[in-house]
């Protein structure tokens, strides 16, 4: 259902305001090793984005995280190349910080690309955020990527992660997928079309 006027309000997306936000599919994690998007990417929607809520892993310490497929391919394994950096801010008011994590970002790398690292496994702990897909149907250019998340990590710190990039192909990337480092974990993650 197109969102109409209220969808730069709740997207911030103000150079899309003339264009559609459609909620195109929810998926729920429950004790899940991934949730993987199979269909609905395609050339319909020049941006795609992924909205996560209340994710939480299995396994304290985990790396939420995500790869894609290009159109024919079963591996979840393009090439990315990527920069990672985040803030934290201890309960206790020290530590409190900013930083490039170069241990994060992928240099033309085919491993999942993380987006949260040392999530809490807490009953109370979650991340929430966002991923943002350009233009995954072209067939000319790279994919480009970007996502920020909150989130509740193991030694009780609020983490503010910054994640971006682009997909090294020129084929249409058609799947994704989000899974954690270690093991399963709980959450809902929905696919918006924006035309």
């Amino acid at each position: 259902m197109p969102l109409g006027a209220h969808k730069v309000a709740l997207f911030g997306v103000a150079g899309v305001s003339t264009g559609d936000v459609v909620l195109l599919s929810s998926q729920t994690a429950s004790d899940s090793a991934s949730l993987d998007f199979t269909s609905g990417i395609d050339s319909t929607y020049g941006e795609y984005i992924f909205k996560f809520y209340n994710i939480n892993p299995a396994t304290d310490q985990a790396w939420f995280q995500f790869q894609v497929n290009a159109v024919g391919e079963s591996d979840f394994d393009e090439y990315i190349t990527s920069t990672y950096f985040y803030a934290y801010h201890d309960e206790d008011d020290d530590p409190a910080d900013m930083v490039y994590e170069a241990g994060l970002d992928l240099a033309q790398g085919t491993s999942y690309q993380p987006l949260a690292s040392y999530l809490g496994n807490g009953a109370d702990e979650s991340l929430a955020g966002m991923l943002h897909l350009f233009n995954p149907a072209s067939t000319t250019y790279v994919k480009h990527f970007y996502s920020t998340r909150n989130y509740h990590s193991f030694h009780n710190y609020t983490v503010n992660g910054f994640t971006a990039g682009y997909i090294n192909t020129t084929s249409a990337i058609d799947e994704i997928s989000f899974k954690m480092s270690s093991g399963n974990f709980d959450g809902v993650i929905q696919m918006y079309g924006i035309s």
